[in-house]
C-alpha cells in the first residue's frame, strides 16, 4: 500500500539522521506541519479561558466544540449518539469509567454488578478493579479463547430484563501482540447473544481503542460500544497529555459522580449540602479548565493527518503492509543447524489487516533455542540507532499468555527484584518479557529494511577469527549509566512500499547468513565458564597470590573522561569528588556518552591543594570551577534525578555553561551536587556505591584492544591485581585498609563500553563480544557500597594496597534494584 505523500510534504516529518523509530505503539511522531499550522494559529488568534464570557474566551469556546465534532467525525458518528469528555488520556478516561459506572453492589436486594476484562487488556484497564473492589462489585478476568465460548451462557428472557448493569472491557488492538479482537463483539455481548459469565442483568461494553485508532479507523455508526477511551499521542504524537473518553449517550444519563470541579456546577451552595449539575454530559465531567490550547491543537493534527495520508484506511493497509513484510522476513531466518532466530508471539500469520495491526513481538534466540534477554537487545539495537519496545508493556495479562508464564513465576520473579519496567530480562534462564516493534504512518520500507539488516548483521553474519585479550586485571567502577531514552527529531520521511522480495534484501545485504558472531571459540568458552562455576566455596579467601590495587581513577563530571591519582579520600559516598558534577540540557535532563559520545573528550582534573576543578578539551582554553561550594545569593538551586534518587543540585554559571555548549555545540549546563543531603535523609541506599569488575577474554574483531583501553572503556574507579578472572564474583565483601565495602550485586554493562574513550567512535561489536564471553549476558563486575566508619574523617586509599575478601556461601549474586544498578556515568 503506497500512501499519497507530496514531494513538497517530505519535509514534513521530524527525525534525527540515522534514527530508525519502531515504537509507534508506544507514541505517534509529530509531523514538523502540525506544530507549524499550531503555532501560527496561536500567532493568529488570542485565547481565553472558556469559562469566562469576554469575545476571545467565547472564541475558545466554539473552538473547542469545533474540536469535539472534528472528533466526532472523524469516529463516523455525531453528537446525536455520542458525547466527548476530554481527560488528560485514556487511562483518566477508563478512571472516570470505573467510578461513574452505576454498579451494583454484593449485599443488595438486586443482583450485584460484574467487571470483566479480557486478560489481554493494559494495566489501566485491569486497574478498574481496584476501583470496584472497594465499591464491593467482584471483578472477573476473561481469557480470550473463553469469550469464544461464551454463547454457552446465554440467558433466558427472564434473565435479559433484569436491569442490574454490569461492564465488560476488552481491545480493540492488543498492545502486546497487535491481534485485532472483533468489534462485533460489542453487538453480540450488548445483545446476549455473547455473556462473558452467566448472570442476570444487562452488558454494556467498554472497547479500549487507544492501540486500535492509531493506525486504523473506527467506525462506531457500526460499533456502537458505550465507552471507548483514547490518547490523542497515540494517534498525531503531539499534543500529549490530552485524551477524551467517548460515551454512548444512551448510557451517559445513567453514570453517577460524587465530586464537582470548576465549571460543572449549574448551580450548588457552600454553606448548604446543595449542587446542580450543568447539563451538558461533557461540562458535568469535566472538572475545571479543560486543555483548552492542546485540545486546540487537535483540528491541526486532523488536518495535517488527512493531508499527509490520505484517511486512516490508507493509513492501516499501510502500516499492515510493513508488518507484514517484516514477520515474514524474520520467520525465514534460520541459524546454520537449521534454529530459528526469533520466536514470535502472535494470534495470528499476518495476513489479513482485519486481524492483525502493525505491532510485531518477540524474542530473539541462540543457537541452542535459548532466549536473549531483552535487555541485551534493546542495548544492541540503540548502537545501531534502532529504537525499539522491551518488557511487558504494560499487558501482564497477554505477556504471561504468549511467554508461558504462571501467576506464581509472577511472584517469584518479583522476589528476585524484578518489578514492571525494569531490566531484568531473565530469570533462572526463562524470559521476564519480550521485544516489541510497531510501525506507524510515517514508517517506511527503509525502516523495516534497517531493523531486519540489524537482526542479520548481529545474529547471522560471517565468523571472522577474532584475537582474544586476556589479563587478570580487576577494576572497581561506579560505571552503569541509566537506561535514559535520547529525544527525537527527523529528516521528514513517508517511503512508499517498494515491492522488493526476501532474496533482494539479503543481496543488498553486506552479510552472509552464517553463524557465529556472537559464538566464541569453544575452548575459550569452556574456560570462561570455568572460570565463574566455582561450587565449594570456603568463607573466607585463603593463600593463593595477593589481591593488590593498582591504578585509581575518579570521575569529577559524570560521563567525562577519567582522572587518575595515586591515592584518594574515600567518603559516606565514595571516592571524593567523584560524579559531583554532571552536565545537563536545557531542560535540566542529564546528558550521559549515550547521547553525546564526545563527553569523552572532556578532561576534568581535581587539584586540592588549590581547591580547583581544571577543565580541558582539544581547541579549548581551560577553565576552571571552585571546589567550594557556591552557597551564596547567586548560586541557583534546584533538584535533579541522579541514579532513581532526587538530589539537590547547584549550577555552576553562565561562564562555565558557555565552555561547555561551545564545546558540545549544543545548549548545556554544568550542576553539582550539594552536600547537603539531608533532603535525602529519607532515601536508602544513598551511600557511596562502587562495582567491582574483571577484564576478561574478549574476542575481537579486528586489533586487539590493550589493557589501559579496557580500563578507559569500562571507567573503573580502581583496578586491582587478582589471580582469577571472575573471582570478585565469590565475594560477599572486601576490606582494603580501612575501608569495607559489601557487596550489592552483578553490574550490567551499558552502550557506552562501545565508545572509544580517546576519539568517541563507537565499535557496534564490543557489545556483542562481552555478551558471548558472559553467556547472553551483559554484567560484568560486582557493586560494591562503602560502610564507613564513624569518623569523621575519610579514609585514604592508595595504589599498592592489599585486597582482602570474604567470600560467600552462596554463588549466586542477586541483581541491585533498579536504581541501583543505574548509577553510573
Amino acid at each position: 500500500m503506497e500512501l499519497n505523500i507530496k514531494k513538497n510534504e517530505s519535509s514534513n516529518f521530524i527525525f534525527i539522521l540515522g534514527i530508525t523509530y519502531l515504537d509507534h505503539a508506544g507514541s505517534a511522531l509529530f509531523p514538523e506541519s502540525l506544530l507549524k499550522a499550531f503555532t501560527d494559529d496561536l500567532r493568529n488568534n488570542v485565547y481565553g479561558n472558556p469559562h469566562s464570557q469576554n469575545i476571545i474566551s467565547k472564541l475558545t469556546y466554539d473552538t473547542i466544540e469545533h474540536v469535539r465534532y472534528r472528533i466526532l467525525q472523524h469516529f463516523h458518528t455525531t453528537s446525536e449518539d455520542y458525547t466527548i469528555i476530554f481527560t488528560s488520556g485514556c487511562t483518566t478516561a477508563l478512571k472516570l469509567v470505573a467510578e461513574a459506572f452505576p454498579w451494583i453492589p454484593e449485599g443488595t436486594k438486586q443482583p450485584s454488578s460484574r467487571f470483566c476484562y479480557l486478560t489481554d487488556s493494559h494495566t489501566s484497564v485491569v486497574g478498574i478493579r481496584g476501583i470496584t473492589a472497594s465499591m464491593n462489585v467482584l471483578s472477573v478476568p476473561i481469557k480470550p479463547k473463553e469469550i469464544l465460548l461464551s454463547e454457552k451462557n446465554r440467558l433466558s428472557a427472564e434473565e435479559q430484563n433484569c436491569t442490574t448493569p454490569h461492564l465488560f472491557s476488552y481491545p480493540a488492538q492488543s498492545n502486546f501482540s497487535g491481534t485485532k479482537y472483533p468489534l462485533s463483539w460489542i453487538q453480540d455481548i450488548k445483545s446476549g447473544h455473547l455473556c462473558p459469565i452467566k448472570i442476570p442483568g444487562k452488558w454494556f461494553v467498554l472497547l479500549d481503542a487507544a492501540s486500535y485508532v492509531s493506525s486504523s479507523p473506527l467506525d462506531l455508526g457500526v460499533h456502537q460500544a458505550d465507552f471507548i477511551p483514547i490518547s490523542f499521542y497515540k494517534i498525531f504524537g503531539f499534543p500529549t497529555g490530552l485524551g477524551a473518553l467517548l460515551v454512548n449517550n444512551r448510557i451517559a444519563p445513567l453514570l453517577k459522580k460524587t465530586y464537582f470541579g470548576g465549571g460543572t456546577a449549574a448551580a450548588y451552595l457552600a454553606g448548604e449540602d446543595f449542587y446542580f449539575p450543568r447539563k451538558s454530559i461533557a461540562e458535568r465531567f469535566e472538572d475545571g479548565t479543560v486543555s483548552f490550547l492542546d485540545i486546540i491543537a487537535l483540528k491541526h493534527g486532523f488536518d495535517v493527518l488527512e493531508k499527509l495520508t490520505g484517511g486512516m484506511e490508507k493509513i492501516k493497509q499501510h502500516t499492515f503492509a510493513l508488518a507484514r513484510y517484516t514477520y515474514n522476513v524474520l520467520c525465514t531466518l534460520k541459524y546454520a543447524n537449521g534454529a530459528p532466530v526469533v520466536r514470535i508471539y502472535s494470534d495470528t500469520d499476518f495476513s489479513n489487516p482485519d486481524v492483525q495491526g502493525p505491532i510485531i513481538n518477540f524474542n530473539i534466540l541462540d543457537e541452542n533455542g535459548e532466549v536473549i534477554g531483552f535487555s541485551q537487545v534493546d542495548k544492541m539495537a540503540s548502537l545501531y540507532n534502532i529504537h525499539v519496545r522491551t518488557g511487558c508493556f504494560c499487558n501482564t495479562g497477554a505477556c504471561q499468555m504468549h511467554l508461558g508464564i504462571s501467576n506464581e513465576d509472577i511472584q517469584r520473579n518479583l522476589q528476585a527484584g524484578h518489578v514492571c519496567g525494569d531490566d531484568i530480562d531473565l530469570v533462572d534462564g526463562r524470559p521476564t518479557g519480550s521485544v516489541r516493534i510497531s510501525f506507524g504512518y510515517m514508517s517506511s520500507f527503509e525502516d523495516a529494511q534497517t531493523f531486519l539488516k540489524f537482526i542479520i548483521a548481529t545474529r547471522l553474519s560471517k565468523s571472522d577469527t577474532k584475537i582474544p585479550f586476556q589479563s587478570s586485571v580487576t577494576m572497581l567502577t561506579t560505571e552503569s549509566v541509566p537506561d535514559d531514552h535520547p529525544s527525537f527529531s527527523s529528516a521528514d520521511k513517508l517511503s512508499p512500499i517498494p515491492h522488493i522480495s526476501d532474496r533482494e534484501l539479503w543481496n543488498n545485504s553486506s552479510m552472509t547468513m552464517t553463524s557465529g558472531s556472537w559464538q566464541p571459540p569453544k575452548a575459550e568458552a569452556e574456560s570462561i565458564r570455568a572460570a565463574v562455576c566455582e561450587t565449594a566455596i570456603p568463607t573466607c579467601r585463603r593463600g593463593g597470590k595477593p589481591i593488590t590495587v593498582t591504578n585509581i581513577y575518579l570521575y569529577p563530571i559524570k560521563s567525562c573522561s577519567a582522572f587518575e591519582v595515586t591515592e584518594w579520600p574515600v567518603g559516606n559516598q565514595g571516592l571524593l569528588y567523584d560524579r559531583n558534577w554532571m552536565i545537563v540540557n536545557e531542560n535540566g535532563v542529564c546528558i550521559t556518552q549515550k547521547q553525546e559520545p564526545r563527553l569523552c573528550l572532556i578532561n576534568p582534573s581535581i587539584d586540592l591543594k588549590k581547591k580547583i576543578m581544571v577543565i580541558q578539551a582539544e581547541g579549548m582554553d581551560p577553565v576552571s570551577v571552585s571546589l567550594e561550594e557556591n552557597t551564596g545569593k547567586e548560586a541557583v538551586i534546584c533538584e535533579s534525578k541522579v541514579c532513581s534518587h532526587r538530589v539537590k543540585t547547584y549550577d555552576c554559571g553562565e561562564r562555565i555553561a558557555g565552555w561547555f555548549s561551545m564545546f558540545l555545540a549544543r545548549p548545556c549546563r554544568l550542576i553539582r551536587q550539594s552536600s547537603d543531603m539531608k533532603n535525602m535523609s529519607h532515601q536508602k541506599n544513598t551511600k557511596g556505591m562502587l562495582s567491582f569488575l574483571t577484564i576478561f577474554v574478549i574476542p575481537q574483531l579486528e586489533e586487539p584492544l590493550e589493557t589501559e583501553e579496557l580500563i578507559r572503556r569500562f571507567r573503573a574507579n580502581i583496578v586491582i591485581s587478582a589471580p582469577e578472572s571472575f573471582e570478585e564474583e565469590e565475594w560477599a565483601e572486601i576490606s582494603i585498609g580501612a575501608l569495607r565495602l559489601q557487596v550489592v550485586g552483578p553490574c550490567s554493562r551499558c552502550q557506552i563500553i562501545c565508545i572509544n574513550q580517546q576519539s568517541g567512535e563507537r565499535n557496534k561489536e564490543f557489545m556483542q563480544s562481552l555478551s558471548v564471553a558472559r553467556g547472553r549476558k551483559t554484567n560484568f563486575g560486582i557493586y560494591l557500597m562503602n560502610q564507613p566508619l564513624h569518623s569523621s574523617l575519610p579514609d585514604i586509599l592508595s595504589v599498592g594496597s592489599q585486597v582482602l575478601p570474604v567470600l560467600k556461601e552462596n554463588m549466586e549474586i542477586q541483581p541491585p534494584t533498579s536504581s541501583e544498578e543505574k548509577c553510573s556515568g
